[in-house]
């Protein structure tokens, strides 16, 4: 894996812009999106960019359970605010929170397959999940509902008036689909990530540190600030 520190995120939201920017001049066509505070100043650097993302088709990792598309705290509402009302694309793929549990997995995998992605961006959570794969989940599982851990509820709690709102499942991505991917940057910041992103560059590789998975993969970008990094 490569790992580049910086010095803090809007550094880091520059640098991931330009590995977006190099990954689409070398044919890139679907990219893999995730939400969050942590891609936000990535998607700020791609909102203020002269880029035309309208050829291109996006799919991301996850959304809640339970919330219609258009709910403040929706993974919907998020990449709506963050780049599709200023940055259009193609086509743009998030799980349905209200879908039937069933069909939404399927359709999902089925996207996935017809639309192979060719750079993943993902996050890391503090227990080091990756979409919303906690630890525990299969390395081998695709698009499923998962069950929120205690340590995702309470970070998340943030965005919602409380946290009897915040939903406790949520339709993501398997560690497999995210695997699948051609190229993926993960991104990190803040010393709260500083354990999870030690354990997954290196812990030994476990169900347990789900983005521990990712030293098996051949092209990932970790892009780090200094507090992330600082039990490097």
């Amino acid at each position: 894996m490569n790992v580049i520190i910086t010095k803090d995120k809007v550094e880091a939201g520059k640098k991931a812009f330009e590995l977006v920017e190099k990954a689409i001049h070398n044919d890139a066509s679907v990219l893999g999106l995730a939400t969050g505070s942590t891609p936000e100043t990535l998607y700020k650097e791609m909102r203020a960019s002269n880029t035309d993302y309208s050829s291109l088709i996006s799919i991301n990792l996850d959304e809640y359970k339970g919330l219609p598309a258009d709910h403040p705290q929706s993974y919907h509402t998020f990449m709506q605010e963050n780049l599709f009302n200023a940055k259009p694309f193609k086509k743009s793929f998030i799980p349905d929170g209200l879908g039937d549990e069933e069909d939404e997995v399927k359709r999902y995998n089925k996207t996935i397959e017809e639309y192979p992605i060719d750079l993943q961006i993902l996050g890391i959570g503090t227990n080091a999940h990756i979409g919303f794969n906690e630890p525990g989940t299969s390395f081998l599982q695709e698009t499923h509902v998962e069950k929120l851990t205690e340590a995702t509820i309470n970070a998340n709690k943030r965005y919602f008036k409380s946290e009897e709102d915040v939903p406790k499942y949520a339709f993501s991505m398997g560690i497999k689909s995210i695997l699948s991917a051609k190229k993926i940057l993960l991104m990190a910041f803040g010393e709260n990530k500083a354990e999870a992103v030690y354990n997954m560059l290196n812990g030994p590789i476990t169900e347990q540190v789900p983005a521990s998975i990712l030293q098996t993969h051949n092209d990932v970008t970790v892009i780090i600030d200094e507090a992330a990094a600082s039990k490097l």
